[in-house]
C-alpha cells in the first residue's frame, strides 16, 4: 500500500511539472513565433487537448511556425507516454484489486473451541501446524491486508483486523474460544491481552514475549501464561548438552520402571555410524526401539530398515536405562568420549544467557564467548575468529554451542569451529528453520530452531497437553491390546501402516520392553505406542485408542 501510494505521488508530481512547462513554454512560443497574445489559461487548455489527444486545440489555425508545430507533436508524444504509462502503474492494479479476493473480516458464528492468533510470525506458524495435525480449530488476525491476503491463498484461515480492538476480537468468536495468542512484539502484545481479557473472560490468553524483562507486565495486563521462546530454547539447548535423555514420560504416560525416551547422536567413528539402520541391529543388541530419526534437520518418523547413518544422525529411542546406556556406547566414538573439558557457549543473549543458567544448576562448567565484554563473557571475540575460539580452549571443550542470533553467523562459526577441531561435538540455535540443513551440511551435530521450540510451547499451552520433547511431534499414547490380539506385532505391521511404535506392553501388572515382531499381542494386553501426532491420530481411528 505503501509503495502503491508513493508511485501515485511520483506520477501525479510529474504530470503536474509537465503540464506546467509545457504550458509556459507554449505561451511564450505563441507569443514570440506566431506573435500571439493570450492567456496561461488558454495555453493550458490547448496543452491539456494535445496530452489527451482530443484534438489538436482551438490554435491549431494560428501555427506557422516549424518550431510550434514541432512542440505541439512534443506535446502530444508526451501525453502518450503519460497515458501508457498510468496503465500498469495504477489501472491493471485497480482491475486486479477489485477482481482479487479479499480476506473475511469476520469468522463463521457457530465456531468454538478454537484458538485466535493474534498477528501471524515463524512462532504462529509452527503453532498453526501443530493444530492442523491435530485438527483443532484456528484463526489468525492480520492487521496488514496483504498479508491477510496471502495467507488466506495459502489456505491459512484468517481475518483481516486489529487484534487490539475488542471490535475485531469479538469478530473471531475470541469469547468462545479455547485459548488466544498474542503473537505481535512485546507492546502490542500487552495491549492485545487487555483487549483479549475484556472479551473473552474464560478463553485462556498466552503471549510471547521477546525480551523477558518484559513477562511480569504481560502478566499485570491479564496473561494466563507468557512464553519466551529464546529462554525456552536456552533451555532445551542446554538439555541435549547435560543429559542424553530428553525428556522423561513422567505423568504424561505413566509406564513404570525405568523407561525413557531419549535422543542419541550418531558420532563419527561409532559403531553404528555410516550403517543402515537394519545393519546397525541396534533392537537386538540393546533392546531399545528407534521410535524416529532426525536426517539434517529432517525427522523421519518409524524409519525405514535402509536407512543410512551418518553423525549428523539423531535417534529418539525408548528403553530402559541399561538399554539406552548400551545404545549410548553403540552411538558414542572414543574420539569424543573422553573428553571432559567445559562446554563452550558462543553468543550470550537471552538464549546463551538462559543456557548458562541451567549448565550452572547441573554444575556443567561452561566458557563464554561474546562479541560484547559483559557481565557473565569469559572470552570478548567475533564467533567465527579463530583465535578467540582458540582462546576459549575449543580443542578441549566437551561440546560446543553456537548461541547466535544470526543464521549466517552460526553457519560460518560452524564451519571454522569443524575445521579447527573435527572432533568435538557442535549444537547450534536456528532462527529460521528452512536453515537446519545448511546448519548440519556446515557441520553441526544436532540443530534446534527457534519456531519449532516456541510452536511446540504454545500447542502445549493451548491445547493443556505435555511435551515430550521440543523438537519432536511425538505423542505416547495407551491402548487395550483386544483389537489385534492373538496377532503378532509383525502381523499386525503397525509401524508401516501407521507411522507408530510399540515400545512396551503391560501385562498382569508387568511391564514388558523386550518384545520384537514375534510378539503374539493378548486381550488383556495394555500396549504402549509412540508415533507423530498425525500418526496417533490416524491409529485412534483405526483401532479405538484413547490418548492420555
Amino acid at each position: 500500500m505503501v509503495s502503491q501510494q508513493r508511485r501515485m505521488g511520483y506520477y501525479l508530481g510529474t504530470l503536474v511539472a509537465v503540464f506546467a512547462v509545457y504550458t509556459v513554454v507554449y505561451n511564450v512560443a505563441m507569443n514570440v513565433l506566431e506573435g500571439q497574445s493570450q492567456s496561461l489559461f488558454h495555453s493550458f487548455r490547448v496543452v491539456v487537448t494535445a496530452f489527451t489527444t482530443t484534438g489538436f486545440g482551438a490554435d491549431a489555425p494560428n501555427w506557422t511556425s516549424w518550431q510550434v508545430d514541432l512542440l505541439v507533436v512534443a506535446m502530444q508524444f508526451s501525453g502518450l507516454v503519460l497515458i501508457f504509462a498510468a496503465l500498469p502503474l495504477f489501472v491493471v492494479p485497480l482491475f486486479e484489486e477489485a477482481f482479487q479476493s479479499r480476506p473475511p473480516r469476520t469468522v463463521d458464528e457457530d465456531l468454538t473451541d478454537h484458538v485466535v492468533i493474534c498477528e501471524h510470525t515463524a512462532h504462529g506458524e509452527s503453532l498453526v501446524e501443530e493444530l492442523d495435525t491435530r485438527e483443532v480449530d484456528y484463526v489468525v488476525i492480520a492487521s496488514d491486508l496483504e498479508e491477510a491476503t496471502a495467507l488466506q491463498d495459502a489456505g491459512v484461515s484468517v481475518i483481516h483486523g486489529e487484534p487490539e480492538t475488542a471490535e475485531t476480537l469479538d469478530r473471531a468468536n475470541a469469547g468462545d474460544s479455547r485459548a488466544i495468542v498474542a503473537d505481535a512484539d512485546d507492546e502490542r502484545n500487552a495491549s492485545i491481552v487487555l483487549a483479549a481479557r475484556e472479551t473473552a473472560t474464560e478463553a485462556r490468553i498466552v503471549s510471547i514475549v521477546d525480551d523477558p524483562a518484559n513477562s511480569q507486565y504481560h502478566r499485570y495486563a491479564g496473561a494466563d501464561q507468557v512464553i519466551s521462546p529464546e529462554e525456552a530454547l536456552g533451555e532445551a539447548l542446554a538439555t541435549k548438552v547435560t543429559t542424553r535423555v530428553t525428556a522423561a514420560l513422567g505423568d504424561a504416560v505413566e509406564i513404570g520402571g525405568d523407561f525413557e525416551i531419549a535422543e542419541m547422536t550418531v558420532q563419527p567413528g561409532s559403531a553404528v555410524c555410516y550403517r543402515r539402520l537394519a545393519d546397525s541391529r541396534i533392537r537386538e543388541s540393546t533392546g531399545a526401539n528407534v521410535i524416529g530419526v532426525w536426517d539434517r534437520g529432517e525427522f523421519v518418523p518409524s524409519p525405514p530398515p535402509d536407512l543410512r547413518l551418518d553423525e549428523r544422525s539423531v535417534l529418539l529411542v525408548a528403553g530402559t536405562d541399561e538399554q539406552l546406556a548400551k545404545l549410548q556406547a553403540l552411538t558414542r566414538s572414543e574420539g569424543r568420549r573422553h573428553r571432559h573439558g567445559p562446554v563452550l557457549v558462543v553468543g550470550y543473549g537471552n538464549v546463551g544467557s538462559r543456557l548458562t543458567e541451567v549448565l550452572a544448576a547441573s554444575d556443567v562448567q561452561s566458557t563464554v564467548v561474546d562479541q560484547t565484554d559483559a557481565p557473565g563473557v569469559d572470552v570478548v571475540g567475533d564467533a567465527a575468529d579463530e583465535w578467540a575460539l582458540t582462546e576459549a580452549g575449543v580443542e578441549s571443550a566437551r561440546t560446543i554451542v553456537l548461541a547466535l542470533d544470526n543464521d549466517v553467523r552460526s553457519i560460518f562459526a560452524t564451519l571454522v569451529v569443524r575445521e579447527l577441531d573435527p572432533d568435538v561435538e557442535i549444537v547450534a540455535r536456528a532462527n529460521d528453520a528452512g536453515n537446519l540443513r545448511k546448519l548440519y551440511r556446515a557441520g553441526a551435530d544436532y540443530v534446534l530452531a527457534l519456531s519449532h521450540v516456541s510452536g511446540r510451547m504454545l500447542a502445549a499451552s493451548v491445547l493443556d497437553e505435555d511435551v515430550i520433547t521440543y523438537g519432536t511431534q511425538v505423542e505416547i499414547v495407551r491402548t487395550t491390546g483386544e483389537p489385534i490380539a492373538e496377532r503378532s506385532l509383525s502381523e499386525v505391521d503397525l509401524r508401516s501402516r501407521t507411522g507408530c511404535t510399540v515400545i512396551a506392553v503391560e501385562r498382569d501388572g508387568e511391564l514388558i520392553t523386550d518384545i520384537d515382531g514375534d510378539f503374539v499381542v493378548r486381550t488383556d494386553d495394555e500396549l504402549v505406542v509412540a508415533g507423530p501426532d498425525a500418526a496417533v491420530n490416524e491409529l485412534a481411528g483405526m483401532i479405538g485408542l484413547e490418548a492420555d
